[in-house]
């Protein structure tokens, strides 16, 4: 835009002043042109997203396996076996490890959903913490493993086939003189060409729309968690229930003489009551059972859908704060540079002081220019992360399926038991002349709607 120099004199410098042109532009998303070429979907598009969430869980299934070290009485050291079905591998990996591999991913992939990694825990990491970060592990490297560009990247294939004694290094050397995505895809600079019209209207609306899934999935984890727990619950009190029970039919307390002509009705209550025992531990494993699947199948793929959720969320928050404010810095600079120039041109200053910052201004135009085309590159990426949430959204009704599932399967089973065990209470309820007697609901009650 810029000549290579500047001749001496007040012609030069109203020349040089007449030659300002207006920043590329005033806000991050506002259009510099109006062709009705831009407007249409070139065919071919590479915006759209065309996989499938079968897809996208068959890309690979990454297992997380603690292996822990004991030092002392204290766990001081904590390793993880990763393994691979895609790269059919397994390596072991420190957490510290998971720190470097995620910094690595967001230097190379700064415009796209990079999942967070569970905090790390200096003191005091007791069993039920260090679990937790097994399974956020797993859900971490799960979402990259089956993430489109991340799936394709070096990094990825190192991080769970490299079996050397330094992943970190061999991590770092492979990033470090490799730009980011904005760099080495050859689109980047074209990035806007294949955005909507209405592109910053759709990046809002979908904002918020997953803010709203979020906020829902949020309350729903915290519910299965619950359901869980209380299925976990009741089988602790279902053991000690069947315990006591068996304990009271294990007394030995001799019968006081008074008592002696009711000796054959306590020891068949007794033996009754002993037997017992075996099904509330079997209605307990049961009910055991059912709370595990349920924080597996139910709870757990709660949590990766809101860490994937909760990764978009993310995104957003780096476009606003990252490229989008150096956009927006880079041209209120201009806009400054563009006033010094006005006064200098008005001043008459030293040719050699307005040189200078005719070369400051291209250095400004040539960074607005790069700024501008990263913010379109990165609203580019956020179009796709987007889609990529929506072909998770399917995940739902495996949730759901798997919840219905393990309520029915549950009670299905410990209806059996139950059924089971009610024709051994028949000694419990013997009559005087051995005649079963069972308890029987009053009239009123059975008749009262429930």
């Amino acid at each position: 835009m810029w000549g290579g120099g500047v001749t001496v004199g007040t012609s030069a410098l109203m020349r040089l002043f007449s030659q300002l042109m207006p920043p590329p532009s005033t806000q991050a998303g506002e259009q510099r042109d109006t062709e009705p070429t831009r407007m249409q979907m070139p065919p071919g598009n590479p915006l759209l997203l065309s996989h499938t969430l079968q897809e996208l869980l068959a890309r690979d299934t990454v297992q997380v396996e603690l292996i822990p070290e004991k030092k002392g009485l204290f766990l001081k050291h904590v390793e993880y076996e990763v393994s691979s079905q895609r790269f059919r591998s397994s390596v072991y990996r420190r957490y510290n490890d998971f720190v470097v591999f995620h910094e690595t991913l967001l230097h190379k992939f700064p415009y796209r959903m990079v999942p967070a990694l569970p905090p790390k825990r200096m003191l005091g990491a007791d069993r039920e913490f260090i679990e937790a970060r097994r399974r956020a592990l797993r859900r971490f490297i799960n979402l990259v493993a089956r993430h489109p560009p991340f799936s394709e990247d070096v990094v990825l294939k190192l991080f769970l086939s490299f079996s050397g004694p330094d992943v970190q290094n061999k991590l770092k050397e492979s990033a470090q003189w490799v730009g980011d995505e904005f760099l080495n895809c050859k689109l980047a600079t074209r990035a806007k060409d294949f955005l909507p019209a209405d592109i910053q209207a759709q990046f809002a609306a979908s904002r918020e729309l997953i803010r709203n899934i979020y906020n829902s999935f949020y309350k729903l984890r915290d519910r299965a968690e619950r359901i869980a727990s209380r299925a976990t619950d009741s089988a602790a009190d279902l053991l000690v229930f069947g315990k006591e029970l068996s304990a009271l039919g294990s007394d030995t307390t001799p019968l006081p003489s008074w008592a002696a002509l009711n000796s054959s009705t306590w020891g068949s209550l007794k033996q009754a009551l002993k037997g017992l025992s075996v099904e509330f531990a079997l209605l307990a494993d049961k009910a055991a059972q059912q709370g595990k699947q349920e924080e597996n199948d139910v709870v757990e793929k709660l949590n990766l859908f809101l860490d994937l959720l909760q990764s978009y969320k993310d995104l957003c928050e780096r476009h606003e704060k990252g490229v989008l404010h150096k956009h927006q810095r880079a041209l209120h600079k201009y806009s400054l540079m563009k006033k010094q120039m006005m006064s200098a041109a008005v001043q008459s200053r030293e040719p050699e002081a307005v040189e200078q910052l005719e070369s400051r201004i291209v250095e400004q135009e040539n960074a607005i220019q790069t700024m501008e085309l990263r913010n379109y590159f990165s609203l580019y990426c956020l179009h796709q992360e987007t889609q990529l949430v929506h072909v998770y959204l399917p995940l739902t009704s495996h949730i759901l399926g798997a919840f219905v599932n393990s309520q029915i399967q549950g009670h299905k089973e410990m209806s059996q038991v139950w059924n089971d065990l009610k024709p051994k209470l028949s000694s419990l309820f013997a009559g005087p002349h051995s005649t079963l007697t069972p308890p029987r609901s009053p009239p009123e009650d059975s008749a009262r709607p429930h």
